[in-house]
């Protein structure tokens, strides 16, 4: 089985040394654009404001060649990043299941993730287990993001469909409550 095509949309908006976007980039396992015009034309952008799961729904998609994509800006300007791709790409918005981050800037923080923990829980969702602990080994809290999030992960990727993995999550973590509009 081919590996999924990883890209990113780099928008250079944090400190290069914590950039885990470069990182990939640089060991091989994601293409990095900072023109959006150069990004893929169809795929999967990974947005935490879509609102639809990224999940076993997609596996087909992704079997066609679609790519997964994520946006590496700076989480203070993620409304505008984000309203930014929209306007100049065709991506399909995703937004992944909770999980820990392992990441130093924000351990522990659920959602929190990093341009790599972000991928990595994208090819766990659709059961590309061995990619996703490959994309990882350049990180020192490799170990750290897989031992933390253990048993969701292992829920999440047995789900059959995106709205079982949309419950599942909420056996691991707190439903965030609805306001009232």
């Amino acid at each position: 089985m081919d590996n999924v095509p990883l890209h990113i949309i780099h928008l250079d908006q944090d400190d290069p040394k914590k950039c885990t976007a470069r990182r990939l980039h640089k060991f091989g396992h994601a293409i990095l654009h900072t023109n959006i015009k150069k990004t893929p034309k169809r795929g999967l952008l990974l947005d935490p404001m879509a609102g639809i799961l990224l999940g076993p729904d997609d596996r087909k998609t992704i079997e066609r060649g679609a790519s997964i994509v994520a946006l590496d800006c700076s989480w203070k300007q993620i409304d505008s990043s984000l309203e930014y791709i929209a306007k100049n790409t065709k991506l399909e918005g995703r937004t992944l299941p909770c999980v820990l981050a392992a990441n130093p800037v924000s351990w522990g923080k659920p959602g929190r993730l990093s341009t790599a923990e972000a991928l990595a829980l994208s090819l766990v969702l659709i059961d590309r287990w061995e990619q996703a602990k490959m994309i990882m080994k350049p990180f020192r809290f490799a170990d750290s993001f897989f031992n933390l999030n253990h048993e969701p992960l292992e829920a999440y990727s047995k789900a059959k469909s995106n709205s079982e993995l949309a419950e599942i999550q909420w056996e691991f973590f707190d439903k965030p409550e609805l306001s009232n509009l």
